[in-house]
């Protein structure tokens, strides 16, 4: 039987979870990784909570950045969708502002408490010359 994706509402956890990336600030918001969590960003494969941090810290601490949830969707097995649209600047330049899409796939663990299995995110196209 096939499974099917329906759209929910954004869960508040993933709202925390954007809030934290926005902000570098990840107690809360990254309850939901552990030290076998595993990420994929692009062509970048993270494993663990410290070292995930570690990358946002390094790619997001040199931007004004707020990433937005457009949609999101919930099929079965723990996998949860995400669709949203990050604003971001550089600090040093923060009247050039641009807007890219990105996509989050979350593998769950457990949904209670909610824990990250694997995260892969997918993001652009990206004027790159703007912010990096």
């Amino acid at each position: 039987m096939p499974v099917t994706a329906h759209a929910t509402a954004v869960p508040a956890w993933v709202l925390k979870f954007m809030d934290a990336i926005d902000t570098l600030e990840f107690d809360d918001g990254f309850a939901p990784l552990t030290e076998a969590s595993d990420m994929f960003f692009g062509t970048e494969h993270l494993h663990g909570v410290e070292a995930i941090k570690a990358f946002f810290v390094k790619i997001d601490a040199p931007l004004n950045i707020t990433h937005e949830v457009l949609e999101y969707w919930a099929a079965g097995d723990g996998v949860h969708l995400l669709r949203g649209e990050a604003t971001m600047a550089k600090k040093s330049a923060p009247d050039r502002m641009v807007r890219a899409p990105f996509m989050h796939i979350f593998y769950l663990d457990q949904e209670e408490p909610v824990r990250i299995r694997t995260l892969r995110i997918t993001a652009g196209p990206l004027e790159t010359d703007v912010v990096m």
